[in-house]
């Protein structure tokens, strides 16, 4: 007899949950001497991205961690739809994850009012203790991953078996398209559009989380 797998959503944040990308936002706000080329290294893959943003960061004083807390919170704004996503994925039964590149003093202030539990938030740490602000790593690559991703989605992916889930990856940028190339669903906009389109991997795109529930409302629809 064949089971229905269990339908499991790794969303990024930076560009996908929210409108913009918070880490170049930030960056760009305090302006230190070099961050562009780091971005630049990063987006052309001449950086790992866990070297880029350890870099970046690197360039600021702990002592902005404050400012850098409240900076990041007051200019992300939350794509269209998303509460309602959250409030879908509950109704069918789908299992939600964020899996995010973004560090973890603006990721779970800008999470807290969606409910999302704390173990289903993967992202960054961050050590303040130092002259300059340190990025930790506690999701780092596993193998047989060896991108030096920071925040290593295709580890997380990898938890959730095929045989057993039908997985699906929501994004915007390189750091998803190693997890893209897993999974069974690509919802894609922005960077991560030219690099599917590269490989020739199906994909959907979107705007905001109400398209994406259109989608998955029709394909239920198909499925059945």
């Amino acid at each position: 007899m064949h089971t229905k797998k269990r339908r499991v959503v790794f969303c990024d944040f930076d560009g996908t949950i929210t409108l913009n990308d918070n880490i170049v936002a930030l960056i760009k706000h305090f302006n230190p001497d070099g961050w562009s080329t780091i971005v630049e290294d990063v987006i052309h893959e001449r950086k790992s991205v866990r070297q880029g943003v350890g870099e970046m960061f690197a360039l600021l004083p702990s002592s902005l961690k404050e400012q850098a807390a409240q900076q990041a919170i007051a200019q992300a704004q939350i794509r269209p739809g998303f509460a309602q996503f959250l409030q879908y994925c509950q109704e069918q039964n789908i299992d939600f994850y964020v899996t995010s590149g973004g560090i973890d003093f603006f990721v779970y202030p800008l999470l807290e009012p969606f409910g999302i539990p704390a173990d289903h938030i993967y992202c960054n740490g961050s050590d303040f203790s130092g002259d300059t602000i340190q990025i930790t790593w506690p999701n780092a690559c596993q193998p047989p991953c060896t991108n030096d991703c920071g925040m290593c989605k295709t580890t997380i992916v990898r938890q959730f078996p095929s045989e057993k889930y039908e997985r699906i990856v929501i994004g915007d940028s390189v750091t998803d398209f190693a997890a893209a190339k897993l999974v069974d669903t690509i919802y894609a906009r922005s960077h991560l559009i030219d690099k599917c389109e590269q490989l020739q991997l199906p994909f959907t795109r979107f705007e905001t989380f109400f398209d994406i529930i259109e989608h998955m409302s029709i394909n239920a629809v198909d499925k059945a």
